[in-house]
């Protein structure tokens, strides 16, 4: 493995890559790769007289451990995107909305090996810290980030499907109809329900098909000795997804 997942006692999580024997980390100091087990995952290391538990890097892990500037699209929805979308290895996808990268780690990770994502962002910050991010994520290779605003125009064409997580979405659809192949599969994320309808309105306008939109709330479940109950942190609304697929002309 070259990048591994430590967990603490608390569950906090640290993704680390070995690209050298020795490296200082912060908030660990100088770790000593060689003295790591020959194959770690699973088992129990100890660093700085903190005791961790290695393990492989799920997607979910890789999300999680990402620098964050922008809001992200949480797991809950991401997935849903990946369903509906029909995500699979060696699909080319496109991405308008880079932000931190969140999804675009979680497209390329399902499109790979031999799969591509285009994603595009106007604003140059947020492309470094997604194109840093990616590359700790150790997906670089899948990814082309372009530091433009989609709004003036899509360049990519023959594209399985497309996700969209902008303020305007009407802006870009135009684009992204012209982007995708036949029957192609659209994704556009909002926060708001005026957002939304304004999307589905435009979708239903132009030549788009199987129109709809959902809400996805995630509740988790707290499980003791003296009964189980909701927990307090239930991950409510997060945003609104709508997806579509293209209508070829006749």
């Amino acid at each position: 493995m070259d990048r591994i997942i430590l967990v603490d006692e608390k569950g906090r999580k640290r993704l680390l890559t070995f690209k050298e024997r020795v490296e200082k980390i912060p908030g660990l100091g100088v770790v000593d790769f060689s003295k790591f087990p020959s194959n770690p995952e699973g088992k129990e290391v100890e660093i700085a007289g903190k005791k961790f538990l290695c393990l492989r890097p799920s997607v979910l892990d890789l999300v999680q451990t990402i620098e964050r500037e922008a809001q992200i699209i949480t797991a809950k929805d991401s997935a849903s995107i990946i369903l509906n979308c029909d995500v699979r290895s060696g699909d080319s996808v496109l991405e308008v909305g880079t932000g931190s990268a969140a999804m675009t780690i979680v497209l390329a990770y399902f499109v790979a090996p031999n799969g591509r994502v285009v994603s595009y962002d106007k604003r140059e910050d947020f492309a470094r810290l997604a194109g840093k991010n990616i590359q700790r994520a150790g997906l670089s290779n899948l990814v082309e980030i372009r530091v433009q605003d989609a709004v003036d125009g899509i360049e990519e064409r023959d594209i399985d499907s497309a996700v969209v997580d902008i303020p305007n979405p009407w802006d870009v659809l135009d684009h992204i109809y012209q982007s995708l192949k036949p029957g192609g599969h659209l994704a556009v994320y909002v926060p708001t329900v005026n957002q939304m309808e304004k999307v589905v309105k435009e979708m239903k306008r132009g030549r788009f098909f199987d129109v709809r939109s959902v809400e996805i709330i995630q509740r988790e479940m707290e499980v003791g000795e003296l009964g189980t109950r909701p927990s307090y942190e239930t991950l409510g609304h997060t945003g609104y997804l709508t997806y579509a697929r293209k209508v070829v002309e006749k």
